[in-house]
């Protein structure tokens, strides 16, 4: 089958289109044929090496597709089911053989293309605002990059619960579409915590949900009220240096905690129902998923090329 496979850790140009054996099938997995695979700031965190993997491999965590076959163990999958996953592995490929328990069935009102792209993401974000930090009514929060896949979630959930949303954004387009996401502010990287102290009489934000990583932590923690939340999901800009716990007792007694959606959603349970009130949101026309781009398989470099080089908005598809 033709797959997307890293043979070395380094830049986009080590994505190599490749044809490769289609995945086994164990007793307990299903085989989708991937209608689109989700593009996601962790696979550059596995093709860099920052993360580490076993070369050579078949990137990719997120995709939706028809199930085309199902191990003997399974009982509550069938062929020809849709269904969508976020923990793959080897989405970036024609097909990819995933445990059942990890995949959740996509209803009818919604699309393969909207269920690749909002899966991870929408997981993230719901547990960033419901768990992480819970937002409440009247409180404000900082989303950083609030035109991109996670912050367009980021900003109309928090809005629906609620909340008032500074954005941070590099250019106006951007600027724009994280308005129409329900951003009251959207503030650019130089001064955000200066602003978002203005914007809030100097009192600070409840919470910062911050993607970016060692360009923003700075400002974050300086962002924030007394208590307040600081929640690092993520390092686009690159991994944060070691930070001195004192500096939480000086920013006013804050928190600082650094999730990840895998220990939120540990058993297939928490995974369905988590995403199932995601794509309800999505087909109610509640929640809107922006699809910035879609690439055919074998411009898995452009794709990430694109990402990392800040050009793209809402969420990137491949498309085998």
């Amino acid at each position: 089958m033709r797959a997307v496979r890293v043979e070395a850790h380094g830049g986009p140009e080590v994505l190599v289109p490749a044809e490769v054996p289609e995945p086994e099938v164990g007793a307990e997995d299903v085989l989708v044929d991937v209608a689109a695979a989700g593009v996601n700031y962790i696979d550059t965190y596995l093709r860099s090496g920052l993360y580490p993997a076993t070369l050579p491999a078949v990137p990719g965590l997120e995709g939706a597709g028809t199930v085309r076959a199902v191990g003997s163990a399974v009982t509550d999958l069938a062929v020809g089911d849709v269904v969508a996953f976020c923990d793959g592995p080897g989405t970036y490929a024609e097909a990819a053989a995933i445990p059942a328990a990890r995949c959740v069935p996509v209803p009818s009102g919604v699309s393969v293309d909207l269920a690749a792209a909002v899966l991870l993401q929408g997981l993230t974000a719901h547990y960033l605002l419901h768990d992480t930090y819970a937002v409440q009514p009247g409180d404000t929060v900082l989303v950083h990059a609030g035109a991109g896949g996670m912050g367009l979630l980021l900003c109309q959930m928090a809005s629906a619960l609620g909340a008032t949303v500074l954005a941070t954004t590099s250019t106006p387009e951007k600027a724009s579409l994280a308005r129409a996401a329900g951003a009251s502010s959207v503030l650019g990287y130089e001064d955000f915590a200066e602003e978002a102290r203005s914007l809030t009489s100097g009192a600070g934000v409840a919470a910062v949900y911050d993607g970016v990583g060692a360009t923003t932590f700075d400002g974050s923690l300086a962002a924030l009220r007394v208590r307040g939340v600081l929640a690092l999901y993520g390092a686009a800009s690159g991994p944060v240096p070691p930070v001195d716990p004192q500096r939480l007792n000086a920013a006013g007694s804050v928190y600082l905690t650094r999730p990840s959606l895998g220990w939120h959603v540990r058993t297939t349970a928490s995974l369905r129902a988590r995403a199932a009130e995601v794509f309800a949101a999505v087909a109610d026309g509640s929640l809107s998923v922006r699809v910035g781009a879609r690439y055919p398989l074998e411009a898995a470099v452009d794709a990430h090329r694109d990402l990392e080089g800040r050009a793209s908005t809402g969420k990137l598809l491949l498309v085998p």
